[in-house]
């Protein structure tokens, strides 16, 4: 794609078109020139070099500023025209371009790239020179409305100069809103604009104005990426029969481990395989067309070149869904990529829909389908995890045993040909057995088809996204601060929060936040109350509430005074409420019932134990249960210990109640929840 950078003066006129403040200005060719317009426009003006081969003009001499006469204006331009000759001999010079300087104020950015999965993004904050060191910015894809503007301009740091700094009276916040709500509609506006830089744009106590700006355009025509959604009904994902195209009676192949995990099927299970009679006690079959009964949903496990001839004949035979878990496509190369476009044209003229292909497949715990070749099966649980990688939900599904959590739904998406993050989605948030979704994603092919369906979604059942590629190694050099700034995953990360989308680092913290809202409640405020049986914890519950930012409540004296009526004297007569190592089932319980009596005082409970020779977990955990059914509030069980305290986790999870068994991954989980939610509303 070709591109060329606008002049200062194309810049300033596109601006001014769309009503956007810039100063008064004109270029010119010799000095004589210059001195008649620096004298027109008024002292002090700025002179700076036009040429569109210099990006940045202060590098090589280019700027002069606080010209105060007519002789300065003469010695700057000639001064100028010198160093860029010197400095980059090989440019061409269109002139010199003679502005009003404007009066120094809070110097700000405002810029604009266009995404390869997104579209067209905006960034705005701190401006200057510093810019990328300081990297004190928020983006928003477009396009956005007045209320995102309001939101990404109050997120920065440097929100405080705004508003108002030690003394300082505070700046055009509504012209600030307005300004950028312009600049957002003539970049989504324009088919030809790729990216820009306004920088710096002063913002005044009255008004702002756009100093500099550095705009890119392209030949060709940038359009928005199209909206298209797909129809898909849920029902396909509940099969009530099952063919296995490659199923094997050899261990080492895919078709074993996807026809092993299927035998608990409860509906009509196929093995199909030309070259077998039987396979794990059941009869095998020489093709589709040869099953006797009907076939919702074909797993294919048998090798590329073979897979159009079988999903020609799943169409014939009326499948309504087929996972490819077969490899070789699109992922190898060019080659591959024709093949599966072949695929897909027969699954869409015989209205199949398709997952993969290159995929591991598709678990549905509830329904007692597996129709992956993953090693494990886990266990039911309210959890949706779609995964663009195998190995994450390999990893998962391992780790999900060891730990006890299971599953509504898990999806390997694969090479996405036809059925896609979006409608991957919208099924789970349908799902009656989803109650929170994780996602894990290396890259979107739609990103503005793809917020639209996570927003909606996001609004019935949370979402968790963990995005790999943070890393910058590798990224390409970028001819504009906000090229440097919004890189692939930064607009991600906006995107996410557009949408209401909980992002998270890790694999670890994904599932520890998914699981946590997954529970029966939802944090409503942060105010906690930290129930233990342990004073060494109650001071690292203290400090963790403060560094993930949750409120510990100071008691009141009437409550204070009912504590202190039936606990020992000891107790801590404030919270965290320590009830002292010899605390028993009983003792937790009667701390719930008055807690249960005064719960619109507090939002989330910590309830913290530890080992000890008279407390009886199991015992504790249904009291905890008993706690969270009387009351609207989130609990969050921190049963901390070894193999005594597994029999009462295990109460928790039956209930649905998350329990942490590192104390600090309590906090920090709540306090990620509190933080997104603070920012989503």
């Amino acid at each position: 794609m070709s591109r060329r950078m606008l002049s200062e003066a194309e810049g300033y006129d596109l601006l001014e078109r769309y009503g956007i403040p810039v100063p008064e200005y004109k270029i010119v060719n010799n000095a004589d020139e210059a001195i008649r317009i620096a004298e027109k426009i008024g002292y002090p003006v700025v002179a700076k070099i036009v040429s569109p081969q210099v990006v940045h003009k202060s590098d090589v001499g280019g700027v002069i500023t606080g010209i105060k006469n007519k002789e300065e204006v003469e010695n700057a331009f000639e001064t100028i025209m010198q160093n860029v000759r010197k400095k980059a001999p090989d440019v061409d010079i269109s002139g010199i371009i003679i502005e009003k300087e404007m009066p120094s104020g809070l110097e700000l950015i405002i810029g604009g790239k266009t995404d390869s999965s997104f579209g067209k993004v905006i960034t705005f904050g701190l401006g200057g020179k510093l810019v990328e060191l300081l990297k004190d910015v928020s983006l928003r894809v477009l396009p956005i409305e007045m209320d995102e503007i309001e939101k990404m301009i109050r997120e920065i740091k440097g929100y405080v100069l705004i508003k108002g700094y030690r003394g300082e009276p505070p700046r055009d916040e509504k012209v600030l809103v307005e300004t950028i709500d312009k600049v957002s509609k003539l970049f989504y506006e324009s088919n030809k604009l790729i990216e820009f830089d306004i920088n710096p744009l002063m913002l005044y106590e009255k008004g702002v104005c756009a100093v500099d700006a550095r705009i890119y355009e392209t030949d060709e025509m940038i359009l928005p990426g199209e909206i298209i959604e797909k129809e898909i009904s849920s029902r396909i994902f509940y099969p009530e029969s099952i063919a296995v195209i490659g199923a094997s009676s050899d261990p080492d192949k895919v078709g074993y481990a996807v026809f092993r995990n299927l035998l608990d099927f409860p509906g009509e299970l196929y093995a199909v395989n030309p070259k077998r009679k039987e396979i794990l006690g059941h009869e095998v079959y020489p093709s589709l067309a040869s099953i006797p009964g009907g076939v919702d949903l074909a797993v294919i496990t048998i090798p590329a070149p073979i897979v159009p001839e079988v999903m020609e004949e799943a169409g014939k035979k009326g499948v309504k869904l087929a996972v490819v878990i077969s490899a070789g496509f699109k992922e190898t190369g060019e080659e591959g990529r024709i093949l599966e476009n072949k695929v897909l044209r027969i699954a869409q003229r015989y209205g199949i829909r398709m997952i993969g292909p290159n995929c591991l497949g598709i678990i549905l715990p509830h329904k007692k389908i597996n129709a992956t070749f993953d090693p494990a099966s886990p266990k039911p649980g309210r959890l949706a995890f779609i995964s663009q990688s195998g190995a994450t939900i390999t990893t998962v599904v391992d780790r999900s045993l060891q730990e006890d959590f299971g599953f509504s739904a898990i999806i390997s998406v694969g090479n996405q040909a036809d059925i896609g993050f979006d409608e991957f989605l919208k099924f789970v948030s349908d799902d009656a057995d989803t109650k929170s979704i994780i996602l894990y994603i290396e890259e979107i092919k739609n990103g503005r088809a793809f917020m639209k369906v996570i927003g909606e979604v996001a609004e019935k059942k949370p979402v968790v996204a963990l995005k790999s590629g943070a890393s910058k190694r590798g990224q390409k050099a970028a001819s504009s601060h906000t090229g440097a700034l919004a890189g692939s995953y930064e607009v991600y990360m906006a995107a996410f929060k557009q949408a209401k989308v909980i992002t998270a680092n890790s694999l670890k913290e994904a599932f520890q936040v998914g699981e946590l809202l997954a529970s029966e409640d939802h944090l409503k405020g942060n105010r906690a109350i930290i129930i233990t049986n342990a004073g060494g914890f109650s001071v690292l519950a203290s400090d963790y509430a403060e560094r993930y930012g949750i409120e510990v409540i100071d008691l009141p004296k009437k409550l204070i005074e009912e504590l202190s009526s039936f606990l020992t004297p000891e107790w801590s007569h404030e919270n965290p409420m320590d009830l002292v190592g010899d605390a028993r089932a009983d003792r937790y319980a009667r701390v719930f019932d008055l807690m249960i009596r005064n719960q619109d005082m507090w939002d989330v409970a910590f309830v913290v134990a530890v080992p000890s020779a008279v407390l009886d977990a199991r015992h504790l955990a249904k009291e905890v249960v008993r706690f969270s059914n009387h009351t609207q509030k989130m609990i969050v069980g921190c049963l901390l210990g070894g193999n005594s305290m597994k029999g009462g986790v295990l109460v928790l999870r039956e209930a649905s109640i998350p329990n942490f068994p590192e104390l600090e991954e309590a906090f920090k989980t709540v306090g990620m929840h509190w933080k997104c939610k603070k920012v989503y509303d």
